[in-house]
């Protein structure tokens, strides 16, 4: 919940600015009230638009909920789902992450499901199993054409906002987990969040099975944020 749309636009005017590698893909998940004005402002660049959440139905009696059609319509490609904020302080559960899932898959969005541990789940030694469990939950049914088109998010709800973050070789071990948890994610995008910036990001982008971040922060500043990418990409090349 940061930046009105004509914030969103100061942003972007400093943002596009910068130059970045053709070889990092990169999304920008506004609030709902700026999707507008940023799609109109991305318009001809290579940067994609995301909705930091949605309602799993098509419309109705639903006031002040947003559906997979009207993020589509705004211009979205991408919607995180499951985020730990909204776990945590809105009560989503792994049924409804699975329901918005198959929403967002019918309407042509690519969903970015979220999964991680807390503090006390890790402390415990239930990190992987937690993890394992959340994401066959978010695509059970979904079978592995379906699990094969979302981006998976591994962020250790411990570690958001924290500043404090997860070690890179720990990371890895959890998203291997994560990717041979589910037919069908093999081969997809799985990403860290977790108080990434660009002091440490080349080291998650050097692992194996860590493919970007889902960046909150470090995001907020545009300077901060495309200094951050092309970090990222450096990680790549070393890996």
């Amino acid at each position: 919940m940061n930046m009105t749309g004509t914030q969103a636009n100061a942003f972007l005017d400093d943002f596009l600015k910068e130059a970045l590698s053709d070889e990092v893909d990169v999304a920008i998940a506004p609030p709902f009230t700026a999707l507008a004005q940023v799609n109109l402002r991305l318009q001809g660049s290579a940067i994609a638009l995301a909705g930091q959440n949605m309602y799993w139905e098509q419309s109705g009696a639903f006031t002040g909920e947003i559906s997979a059609p009207m993020l589509a319509d705004a211009g979205c490609t991408y919607v995180i789902l499951g985020h730990s904020e909204r776990r945590e302080r809105f009560g989503e559960t792994d049924a409804g992450v699975n329901r918005k899932a198959r929403a967002a898959l019918a309407n042509g969005l690519t969903p970015i499901v979220c999964v991680g541990e807390t503090g006390d789940e890790r402390d415990a030694g239930e990190a992987l199993a937690r993890v394992v469990s959340q994401a066959r939950a978010a695509l059970d049914g979904l079978g592995r054409d379906g699990a094969a088109k979302v981006v998976m998010a591994y962020e250790p709800v411990w570690a958001i906002g924290t500043g404090k973050n997860c070690d890179a070789d720990d990371a890895d071990e959890v998203m291997g987990a994560i990717r041979a948890s589910v037919d069908g994610l093999q081969n997809v995008r799985i990403i860290y969040g977790g108080s990434m910036k660009a002091e440490n990001v080349a080291s998650y982008a050097c692992k194996t099975n860590i493919d970007g971040g889902l960046v909150g922060g470090a995001s907020l500043d545009p300077i901060a944020f495309a200094t951050l990418v092309r970090a990222a990409h450096q990680g790549t090349q070393n890996a």
